[in-house]
């Protein structure tokens, strides 16, 4: 199959190219970068006015599958990450079964390749069951495909085997993904701990809850030597803690997802569950700390924690609702939006933040668009305004607060492997 896109802007984070120009693919791989090429073609695609990019990679979404297919499973997720325009996702192991073991591994990764739009990357569990008392088979989960391990959705509170997680993870050239929140602090809290939470009458988390514990592990990896990467980081006092740890030369790096750039604790006004989220939507401080983290790189990742739920899990009391919302199709246009429209980042740093970091982070040839390299890309219109729709969602769950909210940057096509996977 040869696809020759004609005349978009192909801008490549990975190494500061950015130019008008054609991209031609032969058999999934890109062949060659320029201007007015004109080799044959199976397909043409104009892409005039229009940004191409290296596909995005997600490094933190929740497939759901096995066992959870009715909030979503690996053919509805998949074509949601296609719909907002990644070509690589990495599935979270709080699954039922939990992603433990070898087979189940295996399970994910022959799944995705029969009914997958786009590269699935599976994530191992720290600990058997993740519940925090045994090391998971992690030599074992890496061989089968795992290409990091968390008990992301559940901290890893005992010190020591979060120690020897880093330790054996190592050995393995394996990330260590912390979910950082110590539950004594939580103590049944829904929301951020402030002023809403206490008009609403609803039990508060202090920032304090996740801090803990991103100091915690920051400490055992100045300890061991090792990596640790903090998932979905909320709060300025976590973002100051990391940029500390990153001067100290600690091995360290850190992500965010855009309901933390975008969103307040005022969003939850009305009991609105669609705000209901773990780490919780914190202050107007801590928003403008996340933004200040991304701008300097203390922050190196933006992930969409994309945490699908059937309706009637949301629409019940705001304390027993479930936590999370769906962002595969929505990431890229808030990004856009409220980062690079805002001139805060540079439409570069932002795809940086959205592919090649992820992919130099767990250690991925992906994340660029250059010759040689695997045809990988998306395409999308930057100044397009336009209104989120949950019912266009590919995702089987419509858990968003952003419907009806306005915003640029419309993907208009995915290319994953040299196939197109969608196309508006």
């Amino acid at each position: 199959m040869k696809i020759l896109i004609k005349g978009g802007r192909v801008v490549n984070p990975a190494n500061g190219f950015d130019s008008v120009c054609d991209v031609y693919i032969v058999d999934g791989v890109v062949q060659k970068i320029g201007e007015n090429l004109t080799e044959s073609a199976d397909k043409v695609i104009d892409a005039a006015g229009k940004i191409v990019a290296p596909g995005l990679i997600d490094m933190h979404v929740h497939l759901r599958e096995p066992g959870l297919e009715y909030k979503e499973d690996i053919k509805s997720g998949t074509l949601a990450a296609a719909q907002g325009g990644f070509t690589s996702v990495c599935c979270m192991p709080n699954t039922v079964p939990v992603l433990d073991n070898a087979p189940l591994i295996e399970y994910v990764k022959n799944k995705a390749a029969q009914v997958g739009s786009v590269n699935v990357y599976p994530v191992g569990a720290v600990s058997k069951g993740q519940k925090g008392e045994q090391l998971a088979e992690i030599g074992d989960m890496k061989e089968a495909g795992a290409v990091a391990i968390s008990d992301d959705g559940r901290p890893v509170s005992n010190p020591e085997l979060m120690r020897h997680a880093m330790e054996y993870a190592d050995m393995f050239n394996m990330l260590v993904i912390s979910h950082c929140e110590d539950l004594s602090l939580v103590a049944g809290g829904s929301m951020n701990e402030g002023i809403v939470s206490t008009r609403l009458g609803l039990k508060g988390i202090p920032n304090a809850a996740e801090e803990v514990q991103i100091a915690r592990d920051i400490i055992l990896a100045k300890e061991t030597g090792k990596r640790i990467h903090i998932a979905h980081v909320s709060t300025a006092g976590g973002v100051e803690i990391i940029r500390q740890a990153k001067k100290q030369g600690i091995l360290v790096t850190a992500e965010t997802c855009p309901h933390y750039f975008t969103l307040t604790e005022e969003a939850v006004e009305g009991f609105n569950t669609n705000a209901k989220m773990n780490p919780p939507l914190r202050t107007q401080k801590d928003v403008d700390a996340i933004i200040a983290g991304l701008c300097d790189g203390t922050l190196d990742a933006i992930v969409t924690d994309h945490a699908p739920h059937h309706r009637d899990e949301k629409e019940v009391e705001f304390a027993v609702a479930a936590n999370g919302i769906v962002g595969l199709e929505t990431s890229l246009c808030l990004g856009i939006t409220y980062l690079v429209k805002k001139n805060l980042l540079t439409l570069s740093e932002l795809l940086a933040k959205m592919s090649c970091n992820p992919a130099n982070i767990l250690g991925l040839n992906k994340g660029k668009l250059e010759e040689q390299a695997d045809a990988d890309i998306v395409i999308f219109s930057m100044d397009e305004l336009y209104t989120v729709d949950k019912e266009t969602f590919a995702s089987k769950s419509k858990n968003t607060p952003y419907h009806g909210w306005e915003v640029y940057g419309r993907v208009d096509c995915t290319i994953c492997g040299g196939k197109v996977v969608y196309k508006r």
